[in-house]
């Protein structure tokens, strides 16, 4: 059974334009899920809306969408009229204007998507809008429903595909000054610079997805595999790294004393 794609279309670029798929690029399909059950009998448990001051349940047919204006006024939409602001295409990927890849900082990035040609009729057009791309260092900028929203995505090339990124709007990216404040910054440390350095040298590695694997779902996969046979998981000690001490209340010391305790215990560490 052939699989069924996640969403079909089509990438324009002004008058050229091709037949596309598009998947996403990340899933969390192999992980695992509870329910909520009635531990009495064992049914799960279903949620239903109810109306927040009368504790009655609502009716499908008798929900609306509304936006509150002030308190106790309330304007309703109607799906038409929602539907009468949304983009006049939801199949169509067109782009509206390219901007130099390095320019997006990685903030903006929702979710990744692959896109791909449907067909070898218009894999021509798909590999040369790639490759123009690819060439000029740029990525598309374009608008698209998805997930039931319009939303702003970049069109990123990528190997022999372009990944369809969908992103935060701007007012979804808080300002960093927020965070940061306005203090002046300290001018750090030359020989703490230096053994941060020496630290980061030290702990370089070549990527690997297993770096970003998920303990947590195999020590769940465990607990589960020993309740299917009636015993319980050992309980899992937590023990602090070798070569750190564990973190105490006093006897302060300098960060440059502590990047060179960290050093001689890295050193030590591959020495081992």
């Amino acid at each position: 059974m052939a699989r069924r794609s996640f969403w079909k279309g089509y990438l324009k670029l002004s008058l050229v334009t091709c037949a596309v798929t598009m998947e996403p690029a990340t899933g969390e399909g192999g992980k695992i899920r509870f329910h909520t059950l009635n531990r009495a009998t064992g049914n799960r448990v279903e949620a239903r809306y109810v109306d927040a001051v009368s504790g009655r349940e609502v009716r499908e047919e008798d929900e609306a969408r509304g936006y509150e204006l002030e308190p106790g006024r309330i304007v309703y939409l109607e799906d038409d009229e929602l539907d009468a602001v949304a983009l006049e295409s939801t199949r169509t990927i067109d782009i509206d204007m390219f901007v130099p890849a390095d320019s997006i900082g990685s903030i903006w990035f929702d979710k990744p998507h692959f896109l791909a040609p449907a067909d070898e009729v218009g894999a021509e057009a798909f590999a040369v809008i790639r490759e123009a791309m690819a060439a000029s260092r740029m990525n598309g900028i374009a608008r698209l429903v998805l997930y039931r929203r319009e939303r702003a995505v970049m069109l990123e090339p990528r190997e022999r595909g372009i990944v369809l990124w969908t992103l935060h709007y701007g007012d979804e990216v808080r300002p960093a000054a927020d965070y940061v404040g306005d203090r002046p910054a300290r001018k750090p440390d030359p020989a703490a610079l230096e053994l941060i350095f020496e630290l980061i040298e030290a702990r370089m590695r070549d990527w690997d997805p297993s770096m970003v694997g998920d303990p947590v779902q195999e020590n769940l996969r465990k607990l589960i595999a020993a309740r299917k046979s009636k015993r319980r998981a050992p309980a899992k000690r937590r023990e602090e790294p070798a070569g750190e001490p564990a973190p105490t209340g006093g006897n302060v010391i300098s960060i440059t004393e502590a990047l060179k305790r960290s050093l001689a215990a890295e050193k030590a560490a591959r020495r081992g």
